[in-house]
């Protein structure tokens, strides 16, 4: 019998601790898929720092290393400078990386280490129960923006793939989501992408995955996805932001 359809080796069968309707599983899923697809798991180092995703280690089927919050970056830049024949990739947060870490992936942007950054935005901090995060949009309900974020207070939300595309050093930034099939299809190709950029030698690639939050949101999973269709990706439009190859920037 011809086999269609199997779980990415790279990924491990065990347990899920995140929330019913969370799709870092399904994130998950297309970093192992890709990893298994180029034939390095045994090549491959995972950096997770503190938030939701902080058990990846749990996950993946390669070495894991957890890093302090917000210093993914950093702590990848040192694997992958001292085994530079290594695949290494970041998993991070918005929380994380847009907040305590914004210098960390800034610095190793525009320094142009040879990193995979997988960046799960979801507006909001989930693993430490729903506070206002640096990409929680405006008039959005927090635990600490009880009436809505209030931009003549809080400030507006960071367009971190924006943000990331205009240093030098960053080769291919992306915003995807995995809200629908077609966009799921479309997520893959840009991780793809991104791991195949950091074979190749071409610099730091950075992949901005729009996800949802159910528990925090306080809505279904597929009011969720809707929610993220017409408030997230309005504000955060997906695409290709920048690829060295075309000097598209957008």
């Amino acid at each position: 019998m011809k086999v269609v359809f199997q779980p990415p080796k790279a990924l491990l069968d065990v347990p899920t601790h995140y929330c019913p309707g969370c799709t870092h599983g399904v994130i998950h899923r297309l970093v192992a898929e890709v990893i298994d697809e180029l034939g390095i798991v045994d090549k491959t180092i995972g950096v997770a720092p503190v938030g939701c995703s902080v058990l990846a280690y749990d996950y993946f089927a390669c070495d894991m290393f957890e890093a302090a919050h917000g210093r993914a970056p950093a702590v990848a830049t040192g694997i992958k400078r001292t085994n530079p024949d290594k695949v290494v990739f970041t998993y991070q947060g918005d929380g994380d990386l847009a907040a305590i870490g914004t210098a960390e992936i800034v610095h190793a942007a525009t320094r142009g280490e040879h990193l995979t950054t997988i960046f799960v935005n979801n507006c909001i901090y989930g693993m430490t129960g729903g506070q206002m995060a640096p990409t929680t949009l405006p008039g959005q309900v927090t635990e600490t923006t009880p009436y809505g974020r209030d931009v003549n207070l809080a400030g507006h939300p960071i367009r971190v793939s924006e943000m990331i595309s205009t240093l030098t050093g960053a080769c291919y930034v992306e915003r995807v989501s995995v809200d629908s099939v077609p966009n799921v299809i479309k997520a893959k190709k840009a991780i793809k992408k991104a791991f195949q950029n950091q074979l190749e030698g071409k610099g730091f690639s950075l992949i901005e995955v729009l996800s949802i939050c159910p528990t925090n949101w306080g809505l279904s999973p597929k009011e969720a996805m809707q929610w993220l269709r017409d408030n997230m990706m309005p504000y955060y439009p997906l695409g290709v932001k920048k690829d060295s190859t075309t000097e598209e920037v957008k």
